[in-house]
């Protein structure tokens, strides 16, 4: 009897194996880049809104040293943030620092200084 051309079952086996490994590899791959762009939407549009606050900080005609805390909707969402208004070693300067939150964490951040008689 002639020997027939083909593969044995245990090569087909492993060629299915080789195949469903590099599948999870790209599925793991797109899912990796879905979670990644879902980041960069939050920590941007956390960013706003810290800028945001930046802007009503720099031009408050003053503000009180300590801490103030709060909630603003942007973008449908709600975020929390915290404004800390501190001395410097610098004679007149203050520090702002905002942090801007949302439900998994700390969205973005900002440190301004400002000339603390304005």
């Amino acid at each position: 009897m002639a020997e027939r051309g083909g593969f044995t079952l245990i090569e087909l086996l492993v060629a299915l194996a080789v195949f469903a490994l590099a599948a999870m590899a790209l599925l793991n791959l797109s899912g990796e880049g879905v979670r990644s762009a879902a980041r960069v939407e939050t920590r941007t549009l956390g960013g706003v809104v810290a800028e945001n606050l930046a802007v009503e900080a720099m031009t408050a005609q003053s503000l009180p040293t300590g801490e103030t805390s709060g909630q603003v909707q942007m973008a449908g969402q709600a975020w929390r943030w915290r404004r800390t208004v501190s001395g410097t070693a610098v004679p007149g300067m203050g520090r702002i620092d905002i942090a801007v939150y949302d439900d998994d964490g700390l969205a973005a951040d900002r440190t301004l200084f400002r000339s603390a008689g304005s």
